[in-house]
């Protein structure tokens, strides 16, 4: 199985990528975790609409055919750590590779939430961008950990 985790915008802070980057090699070999950033639309004088379209466009360029997408929205449902481990070994039992998708400064194109198998939130707080990122990767590695029985995760 496979994770990818699509990003509107191509540039994090040091700090950031170096978080994600030690999570992201903890994974084991049977849970594949890529990245793909995808470039921001530049805002200047666009209307929303454009600025959705030309980010989706990008995003669905960046996800293979066939895969479980699942956005990330503040509307989404709010999972538990244990919660989120139940749906990680549901995708891995059902062999679904799975895109989760951050959006943009703007969010993610409203069609393109709709069509989502999945809409899911991390927090009632609004995030920075990279911290969105961090803190979703860091999720999945201890998602992973308690369907592991690694004891990463304690309660």
């Amino acid at each position: 199985m496979r994770l990818t985790i699509v990003a509107v915008g191509l540039h994090v802070p040091d700090w950031a990528q170096t978080a994600y980057d030690d999570y992201a090699k903890r994974f084991p070999p049977e849970l594949k975790v890529e990245l793909k950033a995808v470039k921001t639309e530049p805002r200047g004088s666009k209307t929303v609409e454009t600025l959705y379209a030309a980010e989706r466009k990008r995003i669905e360029a960046a996800i293979a055919r066939g895969t479980r997408i699942v956005v990330l929205d503040e509307r989404g449902t709010n999972l538990t750590t244990k919660a989120l481990a139940q749906r990680l070994k549901g995708w891995q039992l059902e062999g679904d590779d799975v895109a989760l998708v951050i959006g943009g400064p703007d969010g993610l194109d409203p069609e393109f939430k709709a069509m989502a198998h999945e809409r899911i939130r991390l927090s009632d707080l609004t995030l920075p961008h990279a911290m969105v990122r961090v803190l979703l990767i860091e999720q999945l590695y201890r998602a992973w950990s308690v369907n592991a029985g690694h004891p990463y995760h304690r309660e």
